[in-house]
C-alpha cells in the first residue's frame, strides 16, 4: 500500500494497522453486551485475538481490512472501521463490506460516518472498487442509520439469511445496502 495513502485519516480519527496493544481494548469492547447485540459474540480473548488475527491476514493478502481505529488528538483506540471481503457465499458475493465497532463510550459522536465515508474515498479512489456493501441486522438501527448517511441504497430484494447462522438467530435476517463507483458509472456512460 502506498505510504501516501495509509493510515487513513480524517479529521478526528486514524485509521491504522493492528498493534499488539490493540488487543486489550478490544477485547473489552467485544465483551460489551451492547456492543455486541446485533453481532455473533466473540466472548474470549482468545475469541477477540483470533478476530483481529484473521483481520491481519486479510491486509496480509489483500491489502486492506477492517483496521484498528484511534482518536487522532489522545491516541486511545476508537473501536475499528474498515473494508474486507465478505468472507461467505450470498446472493451478492464476491463483494467488498464496509464493517465497524466502536466502544458505546464512542456512541453518538459521528465517527462511524467521518470513518466510513473515508473508507468509502479510499476503496473507490485507492483500490478502484465498482461497488462495496454493507448489511446490518434488520433491528440494528444505528448502523443502519449510517448507510444513507454514506451514499448507500437500500433494495429490499437484497435482504437476506446469514448462511452461517440459523434462520432464528437474533441477527437474523440482515439488511443489504450498497454503494456504486460513481467513476465507474461515468466510465460506463455512452460518449
Amino acid at each position: 500500500m502506498a505510504a501516501e495513502t495509509f493510515p487513513i485519516e480524517t479529521e478526528r480519527l486514524i485509521l491504522r494497522r493492528w498493534r499488539d496493544d490493540d488487543r486489550g481494548p478490544f477485547a473489552a469492547m467485544c465483551a460489551d453486551p451492547a456492543v455486541m447485540e446485533f453481532l455473533t459474540p466473540q466472548p474470549t480473548r482468545a475469541d477477540s485475538d483470533g478476530y483481529i488475527d484473521r483481520l491481519i491476514a486479510h491486509q496480509v493478502q489483500h491489502g486492506f481490512t477492517f483496521w484498528a481505529m484511534e482518536e487522532r488528538t489522545t491516541g486511545a483506540f476508537a473501536g475499528m472501521t474498515g473494508l474486507r471481503y465478505v468472507p461467505f457465499e450470498a446472493h451478492f458475493t464476491p463483494a467488498v463490506e464496509f464493517g465497524w465497532r466502536m466502544p458505546v463510550a464512542n456512541w453518538g459522536k459521528g465517527f462511524v460516518t467521518e470513518a466510513a465515508l473515508a473508507c468509502r474515498d479510499y476503496g473507490f479512489q485507492h483500490l478502484k472498487l465498482d461497488e462495496i456493501v454493507a448489511f446490518a441486522s434488520e433491528r440494528n438501527m444505528r448502523s443502519r442509520a449510517v448507510m444513507p448517511r454514506i451514499g448507500m441504497t437500500h433494495d429490499p430484494e437484497d435482504d437476506f439469511y446469514h448462511p452461517r447462522l440459523p434462520r432464528d438467530h437474533p441477527v437474523q435476517p440482515l439488511i443489504l445496502y450498497r454503494i456504486k463507483n460513481p467513476a465507474m458509472a461515468e466510465k460506463g456512460k455512452p460518449s
